[in-house]
């Protein structure tokens, strides 16, 4: 007698792995882009820092023309004479979706936005802005 899985016994073990993978497949679809806009919180928070040491030495924040590049070099040492002796970031971050970052200086502060996946400002659900402000709540 030969020992062999029967055309029913492969059926009841392929209809179990269909019903585990209609649990599973749902929780596992959006955690990619949970995990992408997780990181984008995290990389405002460390641009977040990058500004506040820039305040700390200059007693305020770049102008919103000036942008994140001020971080980066010295847009004016006459302006900033505080300016670090080495740069608040080496290099010009990029959010998840490889977008740069705005920068927005405010009447008590900043903001950073993120367009998220879309790329365009607005948009909703996965598409939605992600902003700094927002993000540390």
């Amino acid at each position: 007698m030969k020992s062999a899985f029967s055309l029913l016994e492969l059926l009841v073990v392929i209809l179990i792995l269909g019903i585990l993978a209609a649990f599973v497949a749902p929780n596992l679809i959006g955690a990619g882009e949970k995990a992408k806009r997780d990181l984008v919180c995290s990389q405002m928070s460390n641009i977040g820092q990058a500004l506040k040491m820039f305040k700390l030495d200059n007693g305020t924040y770049p102008d919103t023309e000036e942008g994140l590049e001020a971080l980066i070099k010295n847009p004016d040492s006459d302006k900033y004479p505080n300016y670090a002796s080495h740069p608040y970031l080496e290099k010009m971050p990029k959010d998840s979706w490889r977008n740069r970052f705005l920068y927005l200086k405010t009447d008590n502060g900043f903001d950073l936005v993120s367009y998220g996946a879309d790329r365009k400002e607005g948009g909703s659900g996965e598409g939605a802005d992600i902003y700094y402000s927002k993000c540390q709540k």
